[in-house]
């Protein structure tokens, strides 16, 4: 059985992955930091924690970390303010799930983007528990977030699904215990392996429905069975 469904938020809710690009490569240009290609790959999932750390680290500004998280935070936040960047058909799917089943969201972002983001679509009052990675030990790919998600809304880990975009989301909730569902990102797609990893793979989220959760218990079912 199913007892509740737990969200990823950028590349499920919102079109932010390649927003998240923009904003943290400008910023190692402007402080002289030596941008890449795999950068953006490689920070995909990480906490806020591990990305400022990461942008230090690895691609060289030379602020701290703590001031790197602040000003990428305070950018993204304008951007919002401008323009939410909604997926098409994700306000409607999280309001037909919220009428069957408790809702939680696994996130990477930082908690006041998470919270800017459930305010400003008007989808706060459907999730019972949101859950930062900024807020537990260890980013995705690790399975900190989806388990702490699923212990806020008081249900185990093994009778939650998640709906993710991401390779590292998916081996997140994957190693966490939980059936996947899987909305494959297409700007950053998850190889083959990771989307194996998946129990269903739909091609957008307006594809998702309560028969999509149905299926996934059913698969649970005969996996166990």
């Amino acid at each position: 059985m199913i007892d509740a469904v737990v969200f990823d938020l950028d590349g499920v809710i919102i079109d932010s992955e390649e927003l998240w690009n923009e904003v943290r490569e400008a910023l190692a240009h402007e402080r002289g930091g030596r941008w890449s290609a795999q950068a953006q790959a490689d920070m995909m999932g990480m906490s806020s924690t591990e990305w400022s750390r990461y942008l230090h680290d690895v691609v060289g500004l030379p602020e701290p970390p703590e001031e790197i998280n602040r000003e990428v935070v305070d950018r993204m936040l304008a951007r919002y303010s401008e323009r939410l960047p909604l997926i098409d058909g994700a306000v409607d799917a999280v309001k037909r799930l919220a009428a069957h089943w408790p809702l939680g969201v696994a996130s990477s972002s930082n908690r006041e983007l998470i919270d800017r983001v459930l305010e400003v679509s008007g989808l706060a009052p459907y999730f019972e528990a949101t859950v930062s990675s900024e807020e537990v030990a260890h980013g995705k790919p690790a399975p900190d977030v989806y388990i702490e998600a699923a212990r806020r809304l008081g249900v185990k880990p093994s009778r939650c699904a998640a709906i993710e975009d991401s390779a590292s989301g998916i081996r997140s909730a994957h190693a966490a215990g939980m059936r996947v569902i899987a909305i494959p990102n297409h700007a950053f797609p998850p190889p083959p392996d990771v989307l194996a990893l998946a129990d269903v793979v739909l091609d957008s989220i307006a594809e998702l429905r309560p028969g999509t959760i149905k299926e996934v218990e059913r698969l649970s079912t005969a996996s166990s069975g």
